[in-house]
């Protein structure tokens, strides 16, 4: 057995060793009524600390498999008249086509039967902190700007601090990182991309989009693409908050404040940028607001659209469909920078199930799930060794579909403007009626300005 376990992790030999146990008692190997080997004999079987084997046993008491009696012994106590854990997990409905999470979850729980999970689809983007703090979660899915949500808040307090997984990219979870301590778990990820349909460029004799695109290029190759009454040259939901902070942050600067603390828009180079968004929509007549999810890929899968500015994970609307497609590089503005969208699994600090929530962040973080996502959808899995998998295709594969290994380098995060989750929301908001006309320069900045005064409760 030492030979066996010699060149495994500690992590890896604590799972064998709650994994046996577990099997052994869920088989009948181990009979209700038993008592096991001591701590000590697991501690050297395992090649493990004492410690270590007390806290792989305490996730056995916790899925009601043992019973420590003091100064007796652990004794096997389950499972019982078909007794299970029901884990509760919560997770917003688009990734069901975004990651295959149900395929995952029937996977999960085959291998654990002992474990029943209770998925919670939602919408809301304000449930995270009323769920978990309620106990209504065990695990919640939640992006980069939940995340900082519940920092801005101060609520990342309910999540389980988690152990870093080497196997993940390390700038994933330094995303989720507070004061070196770690609170969600990556899952997929996403930089945005520039999506296109092949066809369409070489009925037009033009060349297709590279990463030395700039915005004026596809200003220029949508209108020389579009076909009017038939379909357009580009569509997308530019003035989403997961879309238009790109052309801000593209100018490599930083939101500007008063001495005080206060946003200061008026006059400086990001409400430039905001003006060039505007002046996109009297350039590329197809962008608008309120573009449904999805809207634009099917669009491109109906030959609709000729380019859309999307992310591997509303590729996934492409599955199944005959269209020749590929991806680029997003355009940009002298210097290439793309938005990185990043979704992970959170564990509740108050859970009743701690250790059963936590086998299913590690299942869903593991080899095997990661390795289907990349497999099986266009989205990217954060272990490092499945996104970047080279094997026989399941489905059609873009041609440039590795092209997020070169961009690394350029992915950035709202917040690396210099602004928190809430003053992206209200900026957000006052957009919309200045990107409509409805308002003037000079209005938006001082409602804005405003808005987020420091002190301000609106």
């Amino acid at each position: 057995m030492e030979e066996r376990t010699s060149h495994k992790t500690s992590r890896e030999r604590l799972s064998e060793l709650v994994s046996t146990l577990r099997e052994d008692i869920l088989t009948g190997k181990r009979p209700v009524g038993d008592y096991l080997p001591s701590e000590k004999s697991f501690a050297a079987q395992f090649q493990l600390s004492n410690q270590s084997v007390r806290k792989g046993l305490d996730v056995l008491v916790s899925e009601g498999l043992i019973e420590k009696i003091p100064r007796v012994g652990t004794k096997v106590v389950g499972p019982q008249n078909g007794a299970f854990v029901t884990v509760k997990l919560g997770f917003h409905s688009s990734i069901t086509g975004e990651a295959g999470i149900h395929q995952l979850l029937s996977v999960f729980q085959k291998e654990n039967p002992h474990i029943r999970v209770q998925a919670v689809p939602t919408s809301s983007t304000n449930y995270i902190s009323e769920y978990m703090s309620g106990g209504i979660l065990d695990v919640v899915m939640m992006n980069f700007m939940n995340f900082q949500e519940c920092v801005e808040n101060g609520t990342e307090g309910l999540l389980e601090p988690m152990e870093r997984n080497p196997e993940l990219y390390s700038f994933l979870s330094d995303a989720f990182t507070v004061n070196g301590r770690q609170f969600v778990q990556p899952f997929i990820f996403s930089p945005l991309i520039l999506c296109y349909n092949r066809e369409h460029f070489r009925e037009a004799n033009l060349s297709e989009p590279d990463s030395s695109w700039q915005w004026n290029d596809l200003i220029e190759y949508s209108s020389r693409l579009a076909i009017p009454g038939e379909r357009f040259g580009f569509h997308c939901d530019l003035y989403s908050s997961n879309r238009w902070p790109l052309l801000l942050l593209q100018t490599g600067g930083k939101f500007e404040r008063y001495e005080g603390g206060r946003l200061k828009l008026a006059g400086t180079p990001m409400m430039d940028a905001l003006r060039y968004c505007g002046e996109m929509k009297q350039r590329i007549p197809s962008l608008s607001e309120g573009v449904r999810t999805g809207e634009s890929e099917l669009l491109l899968a109906k030959g609709k659209t000729s380019m859309t500015m999307t992310s591997y994970f509303y590729l996934n609307y492409l599955l199944g469909e005959r269209v020749s497609f590929d991806i680029a590089p997003v355009p940009h503005r002298g210097t290439p920078m793309t938005m990185l969208l990043n979704i992970g699994l959170a564990i509740n600090r108050q859970s009743h199930v701690k250790a059963a929530a936590a086998k299913l962040v590690e299942f869903l973080t593991g080899n095997n799930a990661q390795l289907f996502v990349r497999q099986n959808t266009y989205s990217l899995p954060a272990r490092k060794s499945a996104a970047e998998w080279v094997g026989e295709e399941k489905r059609y594969l873009p041609s440039r579909f590795s092209l997020f290994r070169e961009t690394i380098p350029g992915f950035r995060y709202f917040t690396d403007l210099a602004i928190s989750a809430r003053e992206l929301s209200v900026i957000n908001q006052e957009l919309k009626t200045y990107w409509a006309g409805l308002e003037t320069e000079e209005a938006l900045c001082s409602l804005i300005e405003d808005r987020l005064a420091v002190g301000s409760l609106s």
